[in-house]
């Protein structure tokens, strides 16, 4: 009788006849873990920021992973995980001719209104 003793970490497993649910071409062995954006949001009320970058198997394992790295004092309330590859950029070359437009709009900034005392916190 050959007994065989194996240790797996969190992620090592493939695909269903494993008993895990990560994809196949995710297994520990792989090294085609996508890389995840991290982004935390400190208090009730605020914004998420970005916090950082980390490679997992798939969405749960990176908010697990969030949690672990990015959250250790406490730090958040929320956690926000956004695969990398589905985030897209402006280029910062184009800059001028993007955002340039918006300059001769002065209707979308209404500094020239005079707001009654009554009004305040605007």
């Amino acid at each position: 009788m050959k007994i065989a003793i194996v240790k797996n970490y969190y992620g090592d497993f493939g695909g269903e006849e494993t008993g895990g649910n990560v994809p196949k071409e995710y297994t520990a062995d792989s090294t085609a873990w996508p890389l995840w954006e991290v982004f935390i949001r400190s208090k009730q009320g605020l914004d998420h920021k970005h916090a950082g970058s980390l490679k997992a198997a798939d969405a749960q394992m990176a908010i697990e992973n969030a949690r672990d790295v990015y959250t250790r004092r406490q730090e958040g309330v929320s956690l926000w995980v956004v695969e990398s590859k589905y985030i897209h950029a402006s280029n910062p070359d184009d800059a001028e001719s993007l955002y340039e437009p918006a300059e001769d709009k002065i209707y979308r900034h209404p500094t020239f209104y005079d707001l009654p005392d009554e009004i305040k916190h605007m």
